[in-house]
Order: structure tokens, then C-alpha cells, then sequence
């Protein structure tokens, strides 16, 4: 398969994941597959499986503050529209909880770039 189609795949992947993690932060029905973990746990999975899909959806660059920075806005971006929701709320230490999924997935990024389907950042 080439980069273009990986890259496109990807970022589809990417929006249908934001998709299910925003539905999960925003709605009042429970899963029974998902519920099982402690909360905190399911925030810092989420996000590191939305910063694996974010580094390989914009390959020209590494894995850094941008990338980092716009994900972290995700987070609190979710906690602020879970803050109007009745049956919700917001809270710091899920930001936490997702600042930790994308600083846990940084390391993981080193390892993902060696791989064929992981193409290295352009040098310029």
C-alpha cells in the first residue's frame, strides 16, 4: 500500500475514533465493554491511541508540541463541553489522565517510526 493511501486510511481512522471517544465523553448510556476499566485508565488509553493516530494522520513532522499541544486542546475542549452537560462533568484530572496517554505514546513513537508503515518525518 502506498504512504498516501496509509496517511488517508489513517486520518479517516483518526476522525471515527475523535467521533466514538466524543460520543463516550458526551453521553449518558454506559458500554459494559468499555466500563470495565477505571475511568482515569480509559482517558489515558484514549489519548494514546488518538496521538498514535494523530502522529501517522500528519507524517511530515515528528511527534512533538504541536502534535502534543493540539491533542492536550482536545482534552480540555471535551471536559469544557462535559462541564454544560447535566449528567456529566468536567474535571482537571482527566486532562491529566489524557496528558498522560500522550506523554506515554511519545516514547512508543520512536519505536513506530522504525516500521515501513511509519514513515520518518521530512528533514528540511
Amino acid at each position: 500500500m502506498r504512504q498516501n493511501a496509509i496517511t488517508t486510511a489513517t486520518r479517516v481512522l483518526f476522525v471515527l475514533t475523535l467521533l466514538v471517544v466524543f460520543h463516550l465523553a458526551t453521553t449518558d448510556r454506559t458500554y459494559p465493554g468499555i466500563d470495565l476499566f477505571w475511568d482515569k485508565l480509559n482517558h489515558v488509553f484514549a489519548f494514546m491511541v488518538l496521538a498514535a493516530l494523530a502522529d501517522r494522520s500528519f507524517p511530515g513532522g515528528r511527534f512533538g508540541p504541536a502534535k502534543m499541544l493540539a491533542l492536550l486542546g482536545l482534552g480540555i475542549s471535551i471536559e469544557v463541553v462535559q462541564h454544560f452537560i447535566p449528567y456529566r462533568e468536567a474535571s482537571a484530572l482527566d486532562v491529566l489522565a489524557d496528558a498522560a496517554g500522550i506523554a506515554l505514546y511519545a516514547p512508543f513513537s520512536l519505536l513506530l517510526r522504525m516500521s515501513p508503515l511509519w514513515p520518518r518525518p521530512a528533514k528540511g
